[in-house]
């Protein structure tokens, strides 16, 4: 069995880790972009989202975000559950994750649901933990529109279109 010590710091990296995935998927629905950006490596982070191209590390992704998210009449809920971390030395650990992604877009009139499955790499840098990769993997998608009545009918229901927006 390893030292006391090992397995204390393997707790603690673990507990930073899953408070890192909370930060971002929370600061996600807040239109925090500031926390967003200091969950996300500086320098080299790969984000490649199922139905977008892929972008070319975090200021490409806070653009993106910032345009689709940061409008007003976007009301976004990222609920991750299911976390499993495993490590991979004492700087590097791999993260597997549930998502389901709601959001209402008062604009396109639209409600949108979505079951993701998120693939991350992390890295430990002086001390503290980067999301390093992130990648994620469409599995179900629900798309209603609402006309002025306020009627609800489906659009796309199973499969995730190929391009979302």
């Amino acid at each position: 069995m390893p030292p006391l010590e090992d397995r204390l710091a393997h707790l603690e990296d673990d507990r930073a880790i899953r408070d890192l995935k909370a930060r971002y998927l929370r600061a996600c629905d807040a239109k925090d972009v500031a926390t967003l950006r200091e969950t996300l490596l500086p320098d080299g982070a790969v984000i490649a989202f199922d139905g977008f191209a892929p972008l070319d590390g975090r200021d490409a992704f806070l653009a993106l975000y910032s345009q689709m998210a940061c409008t007003p009449g976007v009301f976004d809920i990222h609920h991750g559950a299911n976390g499993v971390i495993t490590f991979d030395g004492a700087d590097h650990a791999l993260g597997q994750w549930s998502l389901l992604f709601h959001s209402i877009n008062l604009a396109n009139r639209t409600i949108t649901q979505m079951g993701v499955e998120y693939e991350d790499h992390y890295l430990k840098q002086n001390g503290r933990w980067w999301i390093a990769e992130t990648r994620s993997h469409r599995r179900s998608c629900l798309i209603q529109t609402v006309d002025a009545a306020g009627t609800l009918a489906i659009t796309v229901m199973g499969e995730p279109p190929e391009i979302y927006s």
